[in-house]
């Protein structure tokens, strides 16, 4: 398991979020730090807390902890943060790579 750092530029709504995920200490699970001036960002990080990333990339999108607090805290459906943790509990596993990914809106 290794660190990974996610910069999130939401759009409109310019409340950016920097998202680190880095392994626990007993290394079976992924905990986030996470710098936002969203205030639903940061409550759905006090309900996420650390995620086993094995099981929960597993998961369908609907049971996976992290949308389901997503689900809880945050009212706008279109917001990429949640999408944001995923992948950057994806690479603090070592179940994915660090490969930018983005939305081109026109």
């Amino acid at each position: 398991m290794s660190e990974c750092k996610v910069t999130v530029d939401p759009g409109v709504c310019k409340l950016g979020t920097v998202i680190v995920a880095k392994p626990s200490e007993d290394m079976m699970s992924v905990v986030f730090e996470v710098e936002t001036s969203c205030p639903n960002i940061r409550k759905m990080v006090d309900k996420v807390g650390a995620v086993n990333a094995y099981e929960a990339m597993g998961m369908k999108m609907c049971e996976n902890p992290v949308y389901v607090a997503a689900n809880e805290c945050c009212p706008h459906a279109a917001c990429p943060v949640p999408c944001a943790f995923i992948k950057a509990m994806e690479v603090a596993a070592d179940l994915g790579l660090k490969k930018d990914v983005s939305f081109k809106i026109e």
